[in-house]
């Protein structure tokens, strides 16, 4: 059974591995360490009361489209470690690899995924080319049914190699792809996407799809963004000093989440 949460407006929460063995940028931590620090975060943002915690190895940049057996074994490590703590929903992200991302959720039992599983863009990694076909049937495949999906609309700050506008695209990937939500990006971790433009997508929906926040929400902003959207995926505003590089920090998330629980209020 799916443990989504059924709130309105959800805020998920976004976990950032620490680099893992393999990656250009690793720093040597050992996976004891890196799972210590994982439980660090995870306690911090439940205590702050989000409603579900996506973990992601956001430093694993550069992001590989064919992600190394490592960094998938590193994760399921992880999680399977830190499983026993959670009390809420929990998904996985795997940038950037858009099939191999289903074996990772089936294996550590994840409620969703959030991930580009949709598109074809170029950017300093040269050409990514999803493969969704590829990706549904693997999780037909697998059975698994009940996974949640959650669609970048775009690859942030790669170029889409399209030349639909975004609401033609947002219609078509609810007709051809069915997504759980569709996830509405800046242009890089933390950037703040264009409210309107988020009201827009929300509209293009129709109500088909929820549409989300993806980047760029603060404690300031998130009144205004939930009222474009369904809801959030938040990371860097939850780190000390608001920081990409730097770990959660709990007083940034129960301020956060301060706002957003008074916010519910009035729906």
């Amino acid at each position: 059974m799916n443990h989504f949460p059924k709130v309105r407006k959800p805020i998920i929460a976004l976990l950032h591995l620490n680099s893992l063995p393999g990656d250009p940028f690793y720093n040597g931590w050992s996976m004891k360490e890196i799972v210590a620090q994982a439980a660090k975060d995870l306690d911090a943002l439940q205590k702050g009361g989000v409603d579900a915690v996506l973990f992601t190895n956001e430093f694993s940049i550069p992001y590989q489209n064919n992600v190394d057996h490592i960094a998938t074994a590193a994760i399921a490590r992880i999680i399977g470690e830190l499983k026993h703590d959670m009390s809420v929903s929990y998904g996985v992200g795997l940038l950037q690899d858009p099939v191999h991302i289903i074996d990772l959720a089936v294996a550590v039992e994840a409620d969703f995924i959030r991930e580009q599983l949709t598109g074809a863009f170029v950017g300093e990694g040269g050409i990514f080319q999803t493969d969704i076909a590829a990706t549904l049937r693997r999780k037909q495949a697998l059975g698994a049914h009940d996974l949640k999906m959650f669609y970048f609309l775009f690859n942030e700050a790669d170029s889409y190699l399209n030349d639909r506008d975004y609401k033609t695209v947002v219609r078509s990937m609810i007709f051809k792809c069915k997504p759980d939500g569709i996830c509405v990006p800046g242009l890089h971790a933390g950037d703040v996407p264009d409210t309107q433009f988020l009201a827009d997508m929300k509209a293009a929906a129709r109500g088909d799809t929820d549409i989300y926040c993806n980047t760029g929400c603060t404690k300031e902003n998130i009144v205004q963004k939930l009222n474009a959207s369904d809801g959030a995926f938040v990371g860097t505003t939850f780190k000390v000093d608001g920081r990409f590089e730097n770990f959660i920090d709990p007083d940034r998330v129960k301020e956060f989440m301060d706002v957003v629980r008074d916010y519910r209020k009035n729906l």
